[in-house]
């Protein structure tokens, strides 16, 4: 179905496997337009709860954007790369309703950290490599990169890393808040299909208006408290708030059905 992309869906998580091995599974036309796909597969198949993002073999997950597709770009050429990428992918992968969680399996480079940053949360084999290095190239990040870095580790430190290009390893990343865990190469699918699994057993709609307000606050929404107060309240007509709160007074196990 997919030249650039491998997916298998199991037990409700779709793994998306970025597979182009011999270039480091590198971004180029062809992965972002089949990664919009799949982001709508995501959106809209209902045997789908939540996908996990990786890479093919164990030396990268996205080692960086496919740089010979760049040179014959002008200022226009170069925005609406960005945008379109932004607009199908990244963007779409930030606000997706069900839980998109990156498993970093070696180096995350420019536009895989950016693809990475775009996902709910992030897991690191401990090999993983991080870095926004455009800089080097006479570039910025253009997928989203200078914000989203920003909002995860804070401006001091996001600054130094995009002004000197400099890498930082799984541990350093984790301290920092970039990523959430750091595991094994071997056991880095299991740890994250592990709290996907968990995941699933929560009121699918109360995870969707969760994503929403946790996005809301990364981005300094100003509506972000009226926006938190107006989703509680609809939580309110669901009947997994009903089963949720009703399983909790009868001392049993909840079972969402997501309505």
């Amino acid at each position: 179905m997919y030249q650039t992309l491998l997916t298998d869906l199991q037990d409700g998580t779709l793994v998306v496997t970025i597979n182009r091995p011999d270039k480091l599974n590198a971004l180029n036309k062809d992965v972002i337009e089949e990664l919009g796909k799949v982001v709508d597969e995501i959106y809209n198949n209902p045997e789908i709860k939540s996908a996990i993002l990786t890479g093919a073999g164990e030396k990268a997950f996205v080692a960086g954007a496919d740089i010979s597709e760049f040179i014959s770009l002008d200022a226009a050429g170069g925005a609406a790369l960005a945008k379109k990428g932004q607009d199908n992918v990244f963007d779409k992968i930030e606000n997706s309703p069900k839980p998109i969680v990156a498993a970093v399996n070696g180096f995350a480079l420019g536009g895989g950290c950016e693809l990475a940053m775009s996902c709910h949360f992030r897991l690191a084999s401990e090999n993983a490599k991080f870095g926004q290095p455009e800089v080097n190239l006479g570039l910025i990040p253009g997928y989203g990169g200078t914000q989203r870095l920003t909002q995860l580790i804070g401006k001091g430190k996001s600054m130094e890393l995009m002004m000197t290009a400099d890498m930082i390893g799984a541990d350093e990343a984790k301290a920092l808040g970039l990523v959430n865990h750091v595991a094994p190469l071997a056991e880095l699918l299991g740890k994250t299909k592990e709290i996907l699994q968990k995941i699933h057993t929560k009121a699918p709609v109360a995870v969707a208006k969760v994503i929403a307000c946790v996005n809301d606050a990364a981005k300094g929404e100003k509506d972000g408290f009226a926006n938190e107060i107006k989703r509680f309240g609809e939580c309110f007509t669901t009947e997994d708030m009903k089963e949720g709160t009703g399983a909790f007074l009868e001392k049993r196990k909840a079972i969402f059905k997501g309505k």
